[in-house]
């Protein structure tokens, strides 16, 4: 998977996760706050990977 493609996974899963965050505050629903959550995670650490794989692409040239 390409650095671009990692930003942008990450980037729509931290959106996604967000959302799912604040329907589970809004309606009380704790399992779908922390799905939310772990999701926001998950985008931050694909954005990160992204961030590295470009970091080696240009240590390297």
């Amino acid at each position: 998977m390409s650095s671009t493609s990692d930003k942008v996974k990450g980037v729509a899963n931290e959106a996604v996760g967000n959302i799912k965050q604040g329907v589970g505050k809004v309606t009380g629903n704790d399992k779908l706050r922390a799905e939310g959550g772990v999701q926001e995670k998950k985008g931050e650490v694909q954005k990160a990977v992204g961030d590295i794989k470009d970091a080696v692409k240009k240590a390297i040239k």
